[in-house]
């Protein structure tokens, strides 16, 4: 009854959706610009990080166009509450990471944090859906306790200077020994010029014998 007095819309074309979709129809699903490093086996990606630290595996699943479907799907994501554009983005690729043996290895996933300020405003973090989805595809634990932010930065990833806002981030870690010998998949919504992510991993390579690979919705 709720869908027939407001149907669900395609975050892309605004047309609604069939029965059976979600987020996006089968016409926009088809016009995203793809990345898919995991199944092109371009190290294009990890090759963003190289001398910054070791990468196991990097991939995102789409590429950012400005003025595009990407950034309409992003601004929906992050900034008007439409979270479950997230979970969609999970499913589709932990359902491909599952088959390919790499990703099989990854024991848990950990998102990127948001600043428990901008948490308790947006109220969700978007980049959850996405980690919990990849999870349960891989059959391992999403643990969001062990990194944290702890400086907090206005929006940055649709700012030109970009180098500067992600010099202001600042993340710290906690019960490092839960991550100690492990395989860890550290994911975002969009990579840039991978400062923050190299942030993050720096502080996680801080237990002991642990691994890093990355996965994002999305790379410019």
């Amino acid at each position: 009854m709720l869908n027939l007095l407001f149907p669900k819309t395609c975050n892309g074309c605004k047309q609604s959706l069939l029965k059976g979709q979600e987020v996006l129809c089968a016409e926009c699903i088809h016009s995203i610009p793809l990345a898919s490093f995991h199944i092109t086996g371009s190290d294009m990606l990890k090759n963003k990080f190289y001398g910054r630290f070791l990468v196991q595996n990097a991939t995102a699943l789409i590429n950012f166009q400005k003025r595009g479907i990407t950034q309409e799907l992003l601004h929906n994501l992050k900034y008007r509450g439409q979270k479950e554009i997230s979970f969609f983005f999970g499913r589709w690729l932990g359902a491909e990471l599952s088959e390919i043996p790499a990703y099989q290895e990854i024991d848990l996933v950990i998102p990127v944090p948001l600043h428990k300020q901008k948490l308790k405003k947006r109220g969700y973090n978007q980049v959850e859906g996405f980690g919990k989805e990849i999870a349960v595809a891989l059959n391992i634990p999403y643990k969001d306790d062990i990194l944290i932010k702890v400086s907090k930065t206005g929006s940055q990833v649709f700012k030109t200077r970009m180098l500067r806002f992600e010099a202001e981030e600042v993340f710290t870690v906690q019960n490092l020994e839960e991550i100690n010998n492990k395989h860890v998949l550290l994911v975002d919504d969009i990579i840039t010029t991978g400062a923050t992510l190299e942030k993050c991993a720096l502080q996680l390579l801080k237990a002991e014998h642990v691994s890093i690979s990355i996965a994002t919705i999305a790379t410019t």
